[in-house]
């Protein structure tokens, strides 16, 4: 359901976050293979070693040569498997979500306005932009490590709406992170907190944007 809409007031634009609403992303994509299916093994590396605040500096703007070199001489036990986390990552984003690429894809055909904010590094997401197109057609985009912000902060909010001359009040913010959610409603934008394509599909329905 989207939260922060009034009877009299219904959004007209839309801001996407991308992974995990429009394209798949998730270490254990990679690491369940190189733990060949250790599930103990795997968890447990991944919340000492690659953990997710580490990957999240990244998405800062910290480069991953620097990332890495770090984290291998912390644990130099762990080098190769450091190593895969940022050389082998396409294997994080194994596909698309299913169905949100072509909510995207009917809002520009529409002519909707779509933007995004993201947290993702500034390589990586230069990388996804390769592997799907549709990851090319916002119009406009403010990606985390390009700006060494990132969400929930509320100044990477308003950093979108600064540079293209948005309105709270007329965004539509979508995201799987309740915290992110929480801060764009608190900047006054309307908000759908992403679990599935056709629940979003159903929400954009209801105040007419699809």
């Amino acid at each position: 359901m989207i939260e922060s809409i009034t009877p009299d007031h219904r959004p007209t634009k839309v801001v996407f976050d991308i992974g995990r609403v429009l394209i798949e992303w998730d270490p254990r994509h990679l690491y369940r293979e190189l733990f060949d299916g250790d599930e103990d093994l795997m968890e447990e590396f991944l919340s000492t070693v690659c953990t997710p605040a580490w990957n999240l500096e990244q998405d800062r703007g910290r480069p991953w040569s620097e990332a890495v070199a770090h984290l291998t001489a912390e644990h130099p036990h762990c080098a190769e498997l450091i190593r895969a986390y940022d050389e082998m990552w396409d294997a994080m984003v194994p596909g698309a979500i299913a169905g949100t690429p072509e909510i995207l894809a009917e809002l520009k055909a529409r002519k909707v306005p779509v933007y995004s904010i993201t947290n993702f590094s500034v390589d990586k997401f230069k990388r996804a932009q390769q592997r799907f197109d549709f990851l090319n057609r916002f119009d406009g985009v403010i990606v985390s490590g390009e700006e060494r912000l990132i969400k929930p902060d509320p100044a990477i909010y308003r950093c979108l709406m600064d540079r293209y001359g948005l309105d709270a009040a007329d965004l539509l913010f979508i995201d799987d992170n309740r915290e992110n959610v929480e801060a764009a409603i608190g900047l006054g934008m309307a908000a759908h907190h992403f679990s599935d394509a056709d629940a979003l599909r159903l929400d954009l329905e209801r105040v007419g944007l699809l």
